[in-house]
């Protein structure tokens, strides 16, 4: 009798063969197919819903508007930056050339002395106050204005002061203004001006002040014959003509009354007029 086949073993062979059983599954290792790489690629517009994509882009227009404001704050503030550096901190607007205007008793040189602003100062940086107090502060100088003239100029304005009378100091004259601001002394009598008698002359004087508000209320008629103020003291003013006639004044007060009623009688034969009382006038 021959043996029959033995129970559990493979009929296939050895251990060796192939495993009956799952087939192996295509591009895995030892599955003798091709091996299958991945890779992530982007999907198409037409792979997200419409109301995705237009959720998104309203998402990147609120984000964009958001952001708008502190872009232009930022660029407005780079560009302020700038500019301030540009006027501030380079010669580029720098002072190159000074104007002066209405000099005459002092020369345009002694102004830009005086007004003190470097060449090549940035013109934003000139401090146009100081420059004209201290243009101010020349004698013939009664005021001054100084604005800048773009892009590296400055414009000076200068106001002098306007000779009233002049006031005999030896063998000199001392030449006032109305304010009694002594601005120049002469060797000579300037013509044109009548004299001023006072000891001490000045805007803080007494008498320069009285002697200067007697001629602020002469007529013409009366200051064109008129020579020189006397002031002898704050009551006792009098007034001297070209024909050696003598107003007797008194104090300052009721001027252009004293003045109205002078005027009237110069044509008087008298060697003097006193109207220290304007309401009672004697003449002789």
């Amino acid at each position: 009798m021959s043996p029959g086949p033995a129970r559990g073993r493979s009929t296939g062979g050895g251990s060796g063969g192939p495993r009956r059983g799952r087939p192996a599954r295509p591009g895995t290792p030892g599955s003798g197919g091709p091996v299958r790489r991945w890779q992530l690629v982007r999907a198409g517009t037409d792979a997200v819903p419409p109301s995705t994509r237009r959720f998104m882009a309203r998402a990147r227009q609120r984000r964009m508007r958001a952001a708008l404001p502190w872009a232009v704050a930022a660029g407005v503030l780079a560009l302020a930056g700038l500019v301030a550096w540009t006027l501030l901190g380079t010669g580029l607007f720098g002072v190159r050339q000074v104007r002066v205007e209405g000099a005459k008793l002092v020369t345009p040189v002694e102004v830009r002395e005086a007004a003190g602003v470097p060449d090549d100062q940035p013109l934003a940086r000139v401090d146009l106050a100081a420059a004209a107090r201290r243009i101010g502060a020349l004698p013939p100088v009664e005021r001054a204005t100084v604005r800048r003239d773009w892009p590296d100029g400055l414009v000076i304005r200068v106001v002098e002061r306007k000779p009233v009378a002049a006031v005999p100091q030896g063998e000199r004259y001392a030449v006032v203004d109305r304010g009694g601001v002594v601005f120049r002394t002469a060797d000579e009598q300037p013509p044109g001006l009548p004299l001023l008698r006072v000891a001490r002359p000045g805007p803080d004087d007494p008498d320069t002040r009285a002697g200067l508000a007697v001629l602020a209320a002469l007529t013409p008629p009366l200051r064109a014959v008129l020579r020189e103020v006397d002031v002898d003291g704050l009551a006792r003013i009098n007034l001297r003509l070209a024909d050696d006639r003598t107003v007797f004044w008194g104090d300052a007060s009721r001027g252009t009354d004293k003045a109205r009623v002078a005027a009237a009688l110069l044509g008087r034969e008298a060697d003097s007029i006193d109207v220290s009382a304007p309401d009672v006038v004697t003449f002789k």
